[in-house]
């Protein structure tokens, strides 16, 4: 299967119109669903699909199976994408003061509380400042810079020169202690 992936891809890096009608056909439906899930709006998500499609189209020949399956790959790329997207537009909450909105907005969200329509109240936000400040360093370093500065575990590993699997540890347990928080079912949603 790794075989035909990179020929597939190598296909697709010479443009030929086949190859990328069905990279389209197996990876769209999935890239929409990560882009609408992080986009306010479906307009926003079907441009950001068009601009993954063309970043996978220009990056095809880089492909490389031994490194990660075709799906990883296309997914890894659609999140940078999104993460971009999301950065340029300034859409990030400010770690120290928590007076933004939140980092992935959704109008028609499942996420945060339904009688804001998605939207973090002050209430929330103080919650989770106080919160936050109860953890330990390692812990709030972790879920500050993941959910809310929307960088991956591998970057912030490199960034707190940290191995991979103690921060991950990290945002398991620091996000386990939010959820047992008194009053955590109100302010996470």
């Amino acid at each position: 299967m790794a075989d035909e992936d990179w020929n597939f891809m190598q296909r697709v890096a010479a443009g030929e119109d086949a190859a990328i009608a069905e990279l389209y056909d197996r990876f769209g439906p999935l890239v929409y669903k990560a882009a609408r899930q992080a986009l306010p709006s479906r307009a926003e998500a079907e441009d950001a699909v068009q601009e993954v499609f063309v970043r996978l189209w220009r990056t095809a020949e880089r492909y490389d199976p031994r490194r990660a399956k075709l799906v990883t790959w296309v997914m890894l790329i659609t999140r940078r994408h999104l993460i971009d997207k999301l950065r340029r537009r300034g859409v990030r909450i400010d770690a120290a003061t928590l007076e933004a909105e939140p980092a992935l907005p959704n109008n028609d969200s499942d996420r945060g509380d339904p009688r804001t329509g998605g939207k973090v109240t002050d209430e929330q936000r103080q919650w989770l400042k106080d919160r936050l400040r109860e953890l330990p360093e390692l812990q709030r370093s972790v879920i500050e810079r993941t959910y809310l500065q929307g960088f991956t575990l591998r970057e912030v590993s490199e960034q707190l020169n940290a191995p991979l699997g103690t921060v991950k540890s990290a945002l398991s347990r620091g996000l386990l202690r939010l959820r047992d928080r008194p009053g955590s079912d109100k302010a996470l949603g």
